[in-house]
């Protein structure tokens, strides 16, 4: 970074909310940020452990980057460095990054890294290889909010593809694990590979969201019987059939991952069970390629038969369909925050009315203006059409470490 951007003056946030928003606009526009009253008035003040987990995710995956905290945790002034990856050298051991989510962190999903993860990758200087483990990485949803594994696969990573982006893109599960009690841990462990690396990604026109013609998904189970697949895809299916046909449902059973413990006084180390589920993940595909989906997956406290998440699952499914647009809910802010990063032109998407009015993209739409972006433009897609055409233009950014596309 140069001189006399390392001096400019941070904007200024307060609050808690939308903080890994600010923090990926921060690094990837190099504006510098400072937030104040984090949870100020909370009993628990401060950043939270996996907010502050997320920072240093983002200190091992950029160079040069300066992060500083007030004794209280309730401030953050943030200057972002350059985004390089996982090259050698740079904390990382051959190449890849080991990222450890310590337990405390377990009610998040996995997917509250990889997603922000995902959107640095393209405009770092080098490939991306990130192992998330420890005993609070969970791959499957979470109650919180958060998507399992298998949706970011199969449902986020694929978009990238309308930007230009599908090249030596992988995301592997290599241990599966469910959300824990109180008692347990989670133990997963993931890995994604993002080694396409562009200058700008392309300008985005996606205004017809066309019919679903296919429904995919992956049933899975984590230390109990597999019979639970086969009854969440039998409900599942029962439903989904009447619409679309051509349904199919993976199944995918886990055994739990194993997790060591430290030798205390008298008991040697051992290693313990994690956390035991099942959930379902589903997917479905339209004519012109947009994918809308659904997660669900049993409570850590159990007590939810297999019969009554498969046909949560699917209903969940069919009412983001409903929801209309040619983006979901969950999906909505990578690719509005991609058009917004792309080339200095004007993209198009539609989005279904619900979608727009999400406190995430309406504040995404705030705090990019902020950033020195433009003003988003709305207007109805007519025709008797229920969606809302979103236009962004470009601000030309893009990745100032890859001199070529």
């Amino acid at each position: 970074m140069a001189a006399d951007e390392s001096l400019q003056a941070p904007l200024n946030f307060s609050g808690h909310r939308h903080l890994i928003t600010r923090l990926l606009l921060s690094t990837l526009t190099g504006r510098p940020i400072r937030i104040t009253a984090i949870r100020s008035s909370s009993t628990n003040p401060g950043l939270t452990r996996h907010e502050t987990n997320f920072i240093r995710l983002l200190d091992a995956i950029t160079n040069g980057s300066q992060i500083q905290f007030s004794m209280t945790g309730t401030t953050l002034v943030y200057r972002p460095g350059l985004i390089t990856g996982s090259a050698e050298g740079l904390g990382a051991s051959g190449g890849v990054i080991r990222h450890e989510i310590p337990r405390e962190c377990a009610k998040r999903g996995v997917s509250w890294w990889l997603i922000p993860l995902c959107l640095l990758s393209p405009f770092s200087k080098g490939n991306v290889n990130v192992i998330f483990h420890g005993e609070g990485c969970v791959t499957s949803c979470t109650q919180a909010g958060d998507v399992s594994a298998d949706t970011v696969r199969t449902a986020l990573l694929p978009l990238y593809k309308s930007f230009g982006i599908d090249r030596s893109i992988e995301l592997r599960i290599l241990k599966r694990s469910c959300a824990p009690s109180p008692a347990k841990s989670a133990g997963g462990e993931v890995q994604l590979v993002f080694n396409h690396q562009v200058r700008l990604p392309k300008t985005l026109h996606l205004l017809n969201p066309g019919r679903v013609k296919k429904i995919r998904g992956v049933a899975y189970c984590v230390e109990v019987p597999k019979t639970n697949n086969e009854r969440m895809i039998f409900e599942a299916r029962g439903i989904l059939n009447k619409f679309v046909p051509d349904t199919y449902i993976f199944s995918d059973a886990s055994p739990a991952p194993l997790i060591p413990t430290p030798a205390q006084k008298g008991t040697p180390a051992q290693k313990v069970k994690g956390a035991v589920g099942f959930g379902l993940s589903l997917v479905a595909e339209s004519s012109t390629g947009c994918i809308y989906s659904a997660d669900v997956c049993s409570p850590p406290e159990g007590g939810v038969p297999a019969d009554d998440i498969g046909r949560q699952c699917a209903y969940q499914l069919l009412e983001k369909i409903s929801q209309g647009g040619c983006v979901e809910s969950v999906a909505a802010p990578t690719i509005l925050m991609l058009m917004a990063m792309g080339t200095e032109d004007v993209g198009r998407v539609g989005l279904g009315r619900d979608v727009l009015a999400t406190e995430e993209v309406i504040q995404l739409a705030r705090d990019s203006k902020v950033f020195g972006g433009s003003g988003w433009g709305f207007r109805d897609a007519g025709e008797g059409k229920e969606e809302v055409v979103v236009s962004v233009v470009g601000r030309g950014v893009g990745n100032v470490g890859r001199k070529v596309a």
